[in-house]
């Protein structure tokens, strides 16, 4: 079949339009016999001049009732034909429109003694009814000729006496104008040259201008030869038929010398689209199947309920819907709803599921060993990695070679997915082989948190994975742990005590209340998750982090040093208050950036606000391991952008300095969480005996639209290449002299440029990083090369044709260039990075499948796909060699690509712009 795009009627919400075009047709004056017979005739605008003013009205229709208000067109003279041009809304949205609708179209004639059908000094010139769909149920779209019937006023009843295409015309499917005896060879070539003309009209026949004027000119002769000759048939029919005067006496608005023959064609246009619209009406939900079977019929007095009424839909039970659309005598159709279809197991594989898994073969299940086959078959399974699901055959596999697999720590994610939870016996089964089985790396242990495992003793036992890691290795996991929450059955009432009942809740607030450092962290994820009030953050997950953290709290108060730590975590939420105050009024105030630094200085310097000394110390909640006990006012400053942040430096016990930047109106949380993947792949990477001088900067987000930023002092490669003509190596040779090493710089600086150059290509081609250009690439005094700003990730980039890695001339350059011996220990490091994380790749994607219901902006815009995003770029399918030489590929398109190169030039342009 070839592929058919259509949309669905339901989905237009917008109102219904019709343009109304041009009037054709043949003016017959009427005789003077006629004009001194009825002296009414004279006034009538039409009769006094061919191109009277008319006006139209349009009224939509359905199951012979109005929809909707008449809506009429703008008075317009007219001096050469009848022509309106004139869009027409009616008040009713496409959506909620019946398959029946018709728009009923009159055009309104002026009398000043009113007639047939007048309504005050308006007289129907002309009616006309068209169906909104067609025959095949899909919205009329694009130039329509509707025939115009004199003096009838348009009426939109189901049996309509003023269709726009005439009954005898529709049963042929043609679109031109004829009666049903008059079907001449010449009339049926021109209705179908007039369906060619609709398609050409629509664009879907290619146009040929000068093949279009010859066959245009061609058909306008052919049709009026048509015309003219159904006129003279029609003349000479009616002078062998003899008239009725009955029918003159009471037609006021007929003559005798011919008037009857007037032929008028009304052209309107309706929307068009890229897609046919098809109708669908508003579906409800099928009613809920109850998951409880009855066994027994009921017995003794009980009171049971009617059985329920089954409605036909409208064309069910009507006549000529049967088996036969040809036979009007056939039974008709009915459609009912059966709850158990598409409910319930097809009963074959049922019954083939429960022989394999039968239980009386568990004991005999114990001693089965797989023969090589089987073996290589369960290997391939296993390495499945975590969004690989498992179709029957492989889950009977699985379950069959149980007791085999709890040898490997790699198999028990496979077996859990591949129990049938639904069965209590399996189930029980299940969840006694959990403890036999060998005990699982914490990237299985994070998997089994997952949304698509619920059963608690499988979360339970993931949880006492996870109690084996140290404080250090968990701080890297509990941004995602704390979303994991929402996968808990925790009921978000204070009153109950639920946390109890949630093997994770309780595993974090237990290390929390005993680590200050994972108290503080703790704290601050939950208060986030609270604050957020966007439509995307669910009510009841705001009320669920509220009970995890009230039971925090709870817990803390019972350790002896807890009321202190609780008095810290409340003082630094006066802080955060009380900055978060200071920078929304200095952002929205309309002063210039020097006024807006005095300012801020005045602020910090206030005594009301408390900012200049803090007696006890307390622990910075950017980093905890940092206590501050004031602020220097005199050393900040207010960054140029638009949300104007703040650089804030506190003062440490010791005498040193601590520079922040806080900054309201965004939500940090997407930089937050690249920067922890950041820091988890700087801790792999270090396993591995491979230090490539990460820097990742620590950032935290303070609510949904405020956070703190560590200020790390360096200068943009755009500011360093600016200073130093281009030259990001002069710039390194400048802050690290040294005259007897190679290229100038000293060696150890060098070292330090290169490898975190290679860390940071690596890392951001693997977490999609986009926007990349030469003000968000930071440069340290030291060598230390590092991003900013990841308001882009997961593969999305504002700008066109963009790299799926940024590695720019510029950083080339600062290695000596592409020939020198640095850039070849670039690319080595590139490589064995690559690799070495693609080693980790299960524990990364697992931490991504906890975030896909976090309000992280490029998360949520594909939320299905976030874990897909990244596995794309590890490239599981390749063989290490295979990776190697893709990565070796991506470096050589970054290099020599041009499209970045004019970015920034363009971005730098605008920056100056903006200076």
């Amino acid at each position: 079949m070839e592929e058919y795009s259509f949309a669905n009627s339901s989905a237009l919400d917008f109102p219904v339009n019709v343009r109304i075009g041009s009037l054709e047709g043949q003016y017959e004056p009427p005789s003077f016999s006629t004009l001194l017979r009825r002296p009414d005739l004279r006034h009538v605008g039409s009769n006094t001049s061919p191109n009277s003013d008319l006006y139209v009205t349009a009224q939509l229709w359905a199951g012979s009732k109005p929809l909707t208000v008449p809506v009429q067109t703008a008075y317009r003279s007219f001096k050469i034909g009848r022509t309106w041009n004139e869009w027409l809304e009616l008040p009713i949205k496409i959506s909620t429109l019946p398959l029946s609708s018709q728009l009923a179209i009159t055009v309104w004639d002026l009398s000043p003694t009113g007639g047939k059908g007048a309504h005050g000094h308006a007289i129907p010139f002309g009616g006309t009814t068209i169906s909104l769909f067609d025959k095949d149920s899909t919205l009329q779209k694009g130039r329509q000729k509707c025939r115009l019937y004199r003096h009838e006023a348009a009426d939109g009843f189901s049996s309509t006496t003023t269709p726009a295409i005439p009954s005898a015309q529709r049963n042929r499917g043609g679109n031109g104008f004829r009666n049903g005896n008059s079907a001449s060879p010449e009339g049926e070539e021109l209705e179908r040259l007039e369906k060619l003309f609709k398609k050409h009209e629509m664009g879907e026949i290619p146009r040929v201008d000068w093949l279009d004027k010859l066959v245009f000119t061609a058909v306008e002769k052919q049709r009026q030869l048509v015309e003219t000759s159904a006129r003279v048939s029609s003349k000479a029919t009616r002078k062998l038929s003899t008239p009725r005067p009955e029918v003159e006496s009471n037609d006021a608005n007929s003559g005798e010398d011919g008037k009857e023959e007037e032929r008028y064609t009304l052209l309107i246009d309706f929307p068009r689209f890229d897609f046919p619209i098809v109708y669908t009406d508003h579906e409800y939900a099928p009613p809920t199947i109850s998951s409880q079977a009855h066994h027994a019929p009921p017995t003794g007095n009980v009171t049971l309920k009617p059985p329920p009424e089954v409605q036909l839909g409208p064309g069910i039970n009507g006549t000529g819907n049967g088996v036969s659309d040809d036979d009007e005598n056939s039974p008709p159709l009915i459609r009912i709803y059966d709850p158990e279809v598409g409910a319930k197991d097809n009963p074959a594989e049922s019954k083939h599921r429960r022989l394999v898994r039968s239980h009386r073969t568990g004991v005999l299940d114990r001693d089965l060993k797989p023969n090589a086959k089987i073996r290589d078959e369960l290997n391939t399974i296993v390495s499945y990695g975590p969004t690989q699901e498992l179709n029957a055959e492989e889950k009977d596999l699985v379950w069959k070679f149980r007791h085999h697999l709890t040898r490997d720590k790699r198999a028990l994610t496979k077996f859990v997915k591949s129990v049938a939870w639904h069965d209590q016996s399996e189930a029980r089964q299940a969840v006694q082989l959990l403890p036999k089985w060998t005990e699982i790396d914490v990237d299985d242990a994070l998997e089994l948190l997952g949304p698509t495992f619920d059963n608690a003793a499988v979360r339970a036992y993931a949880v006492d994975r996870l109690r084996e890691s140290d404080d250090d290795e968990l701080l890297l996991y509990l941004l995602q742990l704390v979303q994991a929450l929402k996968f808990e059955k925790i009921s978000p009432e204070l009153q109950n005590d639920s946390t109890q009942d949630s093997s994770l809740a309780r595993f974090l607030i237990s290390r929390a209340t005993r680590n200050l450092m994972l108290g503080n962290f703790l704290h601050w994820y939950l208060m986030v998750e609270c604050d957020d009030r966007s439509p995307d953050q669910v009510k009841e997950h705001r009320k669920l982090f509220a009970k995890v953290e009230f039971d925090f709290m709870t817990e803390l108060m019972k350790i002896p040093e807890g009321a202190e730590r609780r008095k810290t975590l409340l003082r630094q939420g006066e802080l955060i208050t009380v900055l978060s105050k200071i920078s929304k009024e200095i952002r929205f105030s309309r002063e210039d950036r020097p006024r807006k630094l005095q300012r801020l200085k005045k602020y910090l310097a206030d005594p009301k606000n408390e900012l200049t000394s803090f007696d006890p110390p307390l622990p910075l909640p950017l980093d905890p391991s940092i206590s501050i006990v004031g602020c220097h006012p005199e050393e900040s400053l207010v960054f140029k952008s638009s949300l104007y942040p703040l650089l804030i430096h506190f003062k440490t016990p010791d005498g040193k300095k601590y520079p922040i930047i806080f900054k309201t109106g965004d939500d940090l949380r997407q930089d937050q969480l690249v920067i922890q993947i950041i820091s988890l792949m700087d801790r792999l990477l270090r396993k591995e005996n491979l230090d490539l001088k990460l820097s990742p900067y620590r950032i935290l987000a303070t609510s949904a639209n405020a956070g703190v930023v560590q200020f790390v002092p360096s200068m943009s490669l755009a500011a360093a290449s600016a200073k130093y003509k281009g030259s990001i190596l002069a710039y390194l040779r400048a802050n690290n002299p040294d005259t007897t090493a190679d290229l100038g710089v000293r060696p150890s600086t060098m070292d330090i440029y290169v490898k975190s150059c290679a860390g940071y290509c690596v890392i951001t081609y693997l977490l999609g990083v986009g926007d990349r250009h030469l003000d968000n690439l930071l440069l340290a005094p030291s060598g230390h090369f590092f991003h900013a700003d990841f308001g882009y990730i997961l593969g999305r980039d504002p700008k066109p044709f963009a790299p799926q890695m940024k590695l720019c001339k510029e950083m080339v350059e600062g290695m000596g260039s592409s020939t020198s011996p640095h850039y070849a220990a670039f690319k080595s490091y590139c490589f064995t990075a690559y690799t070495t994380l693609r080693k980790s790749s299960n524990l990364i994607l697992n931490l991504f499948s906890l975030m896909v219901d976090a309000n992280i902006p490029d998360i949520k815009v594909e939320p299905e796909r976030v874990v897909e995003k990244v596995r794309e770029r590890f490239h599981l399918e390749m063989s290490e060699e295979e990776a190697m030489r893709h990565f070796e590929g991506l470096i050589v398109d970054s290099v020599g690509s041009i499209f970045p190169v004019v970015i920034d030039t363009i971005h730098n342009m605008m920056q100056g712009l903006r200076a």
